[in-house]
């Protein structure tokens, strides 16, 4: 029920993922009649595969978190999340309010022993291939510590998930490259990765350096990770129109276009943030997607694939067992 467009969008994008994913079921939560109305139009052998479960309340996109806390338990994102919780589902994506989402997950889904807070890490597009960036707006102050952990959960993650026995990289986004750089939130959290034989720590990273793809995790606080990604993201999309609008000036341009279009799908391709969309919640026994509120329908199949592929990988457990191991050594 969340985000800009509500069910007209979610439930298209539940129906191509559907349609992508043979073994997928998706359940819908929220307003029954509202949905009904979207899936009235679907493919009927699709949406067999679909359910509905009636969620009595809405939590708006402006709500406070707190507010919505303490009056919503039966909101679409409350009962979406005891679904997972009571385990009639794996996964939980959302287009709706990240602070109130945050906070019913902490206290529906529980926290991962050992953490304090959890951390919102999603992939960004590389010269070379992807990186990962925690934390994107879930923790807008963080002390050294929190940003410590996000760094451990950021290299439990990608070890989990990856096909190669590999010690992931971490990087801490700083304005140099210098020790002596940094507010003292940096500099210390600087210490406590240097000091850690568990973490394969590079040092700092500065803004320039996000798109080389030299690191596996970037780690910062939420403040300056939600600015970081919503300037990328416009920037991605700012050059994707201005390379559509030069090649449509004049007749020689369009000409132009059509030789090089292979090259121009490909760099669209790769560049737009849509195929980005799915924001993981690590530090939960559960697995939440968080996918941006503006989202179209291929953003939002993103997230839903974000989703099973952590589903399916039990992406909680592994981060769990790494940091268990870390701990241990």
């Amino acid at each position: 029920m969340g985000g800009d467009f509500g069910p007209p969008i979610l439930v298209q994008a539940a129906c191509l993922a559907l349609s992508r994913h043979p073994h997928l079921n998706v359940i819908l939560v929220g307003d029954k009649k509202r949905i009904e109305e979207q899936i009235c139009t679907l493919d009927k052998l699709i949406s067999t595969r679909m359910k509905i479960v009636e969620a009595s309340e809405q939590v708006e996109m402006d709500e406070k978190p707190s507010q919505a806390l303490r009056q919503k338990s039966q909101s679409s994102m409350a009962v979406a999340l005891n679904l997972v919780a009571t385990e009639q589902a794996q996964a939980v994506v959302s287009s709706g309010n990240t602070g109130a989402l945050m906070a019913f997950s902490r206290k529906i889904l529980k926290m991962i022993p050992g953490i304090s807070r959890p951390a919102i890490i999603s992939s960004v597009p590389t010269e070379q291939n992807k990186s990962r960036l925690i934390d994107l707006g879930a923790n807008v102050d963080c002390s050294p510590e929190q940003l410590f952990q996000f760094a451990q959960m950021g290299s439990a993650l990608v070890k989990a998930i990856s096909e190669k026995d590999i010690e992931p990289t971490v990087a801490l986004l700083n304005i140099g490259s210098e020790s002596i750089k940094g507010n003292d939130q940096t500099k210390h959290t600087h210490e406590l990765l240097s000091r850690s034989t568990d973490l394969n720590y590079l040092g700092f990273i500065e803004g320039n350096e996000v798109y080389t793809g030299n690191v596996d995790i970037i780690v910062c606080d939420g403040f300056v990770g939600n600015v970081l990604i919503k300037a990328s993201e416009g920037v991605a999309r700012m050059v994707i129109h201005r390379l559509q609008t030069e090649f449509k000036r004049s007749w020689w341009t369009r000409v132009l276009a059509t030789v090089v279009i292979s090259v121009l799908k490909s760099f669209r391709k790769r560049v737009n943030p849509d195929q980005y969309n799915g924001a993981s919640f690590v530090g939960l026994q559960g697995v939440v997607i968080k996918s941006h509120g503006g989202a179209n329908v291929s953003a939002t199949v993103a997230a839903i694939e974000e989703a099973i592929r952590e589903a399916s990988n039990n992406i909680p457990r592994k981060i769990q067992q790494q940091l268990l191991k870390q701990l241990e050594q």
